[in-house]
């Protein structure tokens, strides 16, 4: 299972519907989850997704959660493959760019 974390510079709803969009999902998850359909759930305080392949262990979690200045933290755990630990940090980097590229957008 790997596991990574990053801040942004965004508002927690706007980084949640940019990493649930499905037309920007393929950005950032890993191919063996982009067929999979999202279980959101979540509140005011915390925003969470889960992705799990129908055929392979891939599963993904990410939560979102508020920050200071408006931002918010991503967590994301990602399991299948190998590197996870790399596989995740990677795919939060990429998106936090879609993040950035919705907000710029917007």
């Amino acid at each position: 299972m790997g596991y990574a974390q990053r801040g942004v510079s965004a508002p927690p709803e706007v980084a949640f519907n940019t990493a649930t969009d499905p037309d920007r999902i393929s950005a950032w998850l890993p191919e063996p989850l982009l067929s999979a359909d999202p279980d959101r759930d979540g509140d005011v305080q915390r925003l969470r997704a889960r992705w799990g392949a129908r055929h392979d262990d891939w599963s993904a979690e990410l939560w979102v959660e508020p920050a200071d200045a408006g931002g918010c933290w991503l967590r994301l755990e990602l399991g299948g493959g190998d590197e996870a630990d790399r596989l995740a940090d990677e795919a939060l980097t990429n998106l936090a760019r879609e993040v950035a590229d919705n907000l710029q957008a917007g």
